[in-house]
């Protein structure tokens, strides 16, 4: 199967450009950045390209390097969880999309999550694969444990840049242990090629510091956590107390050693079966197909109407005395409603629908 992939930049509040691919069509599934990623490189990866062929195959799957990495600018000044969140947003926006079911691995996962308590209304689904609400140094760790969190950080420093690649294989050893010969060549090279030593040090830093666990308590939006049994790089303990924080979440385990699951395990039919069930399940059937056929508002038909007319988000508000947060909200949801993605969708929709506009 032959993939073609769109890559394209957007630009964040504070300058920092973010690279964005995106491969297939259909509905989106957006995955949120996590640590090691390389958008041009990942399409030919052994251990990447499966994920990337079954997740876009009845979708368009879109992905993007964090910060730091990969082909995005590779500044790693001011990380924090906040600048994490807001790239997303930058991404999501500047695609255009509405509504979408939300992947967070690894890292990812708590970006993912504080994502969805600023934007509840945009999130259909969640997924959590390998992923953590509390990172290393926030899981009341024994002293040991703490100086295994510190040692990584200053492997990092000291042999990322190296030519031998002794001290990258340790890392590779943590997320692939049941990795192929080439697979782990593949995994010791990207890491070199992905990220700066001290930017690569820098945000695992700032990952060991993260704590979302209040914010996944309160999260409403329907949500299935995956985890590996044998786990090194995030302790299964960790994916059990996530899906017990989140409200109602669906556990699924994983007969897996490996933190990024290979496509010759048993374990991977499971987790893509899994997804696939989930987000398009019930629920996904009554987020879309339902919503698309309820009839718009009267207070949506008159955004709609300005939306049409080249208004953006801030002439609307202005014109109907709204603010503009209640208006970006109307706007998702006339999307959903009508079943589309992009503001020019959604006019040809009312066009065709002979809506006021007609």
């Amino acid at each position: 199967m032959t993939l073609r992939q769109e890559v394209r930049f957007c630009t964040a509040a504070d300058g920092t450009r973010i690279a964005v691919a995106t491969i297939g069509s259909g509905p989106p599934l957006v995955r949120a950045s996590h640590w090691l990623s390389h958008v041009e490189h990942d399409l030919e990866s052994p251990v990447w390209r499966p994920w990337l062929r079954e997740l876009s195959r009845d979708r368009m799957y879109v992905r993007y390097d964090q910060r730091g990495s990969g082909l995005s600018d590779r500044s790693f000044h001011n990380l924090s969880l906040d600048v994490w969140v807001r790239d997303l947003e930058t991404v999501v926006d500047a695609l255009g999309l509405a509504r979408f079911p939300l992947i967070g691995m690894s890292q990812g996962g708590a970006i993912a999550i504080e994502y969805i308590r600023r934007h509840p209304e945009r999130v259909t689904h969640l997924v959590l694969v390998g992923a953590y609400a509390r990172g290393s140094l926030k899981r009341h760790p024994t002293p040991v444990e703490r100086l295994e969190a510190e040692t990584l950080v200053n492997m990092i420093r000291v042999g990322w840049g190296s030519e031998n690649a002794a001290f990258r294989q340790v890392f590779t050893n943590r997320f692939i242990p049941g990795g192929t010969l080439d697979q782990h060549r593949w995994w010791t090279e990207l890491q070199q090629l992905t990220a700066s030593a001290e930017g690569a040090a820098r945000t695992l830093e700032r990952f060991h510091e993260v704590d979302v666990t209040e914010t996944a308590a309160q999260i409403r939006v329907p949500t299935l956590v995956m985890h590996a049994r044998g786990d090194i790089a995030v302790p299964f303990e960790e994916g059990r107390h996530l899906a017990a924080t989140i409200p109602g979440a669906r556990f699924i385990e994983l007969d897996s050693a490996n933190h990024v699951l290979l496509d010759s395990e048993p374990a991977w039919p499971v987790f893509l079966d899994s997804l696939r069930d989930f987000v398009a399940g019930p629920d996904a059937q009554r987020s879309g197909g339902a919503a698309e056929r309820s009839a718009l508002t009267v207070a949506e038909t008159a955004v709609l109407e300005l939306l049409a007319r080249g208004l953006d988000n801030h002439a609307i508000a202005k014109q109907l005395g709204k603010s503009e947060k209640t208006v970006r909200n109307q706007v998702s949801t006339i999307f959903d409603k009508l079943g589309v993605r992009t503001r020019a969708e959604a006019i040809v929709h009312a066009i065709g629908r002979r809506s006021p506009l007609a």
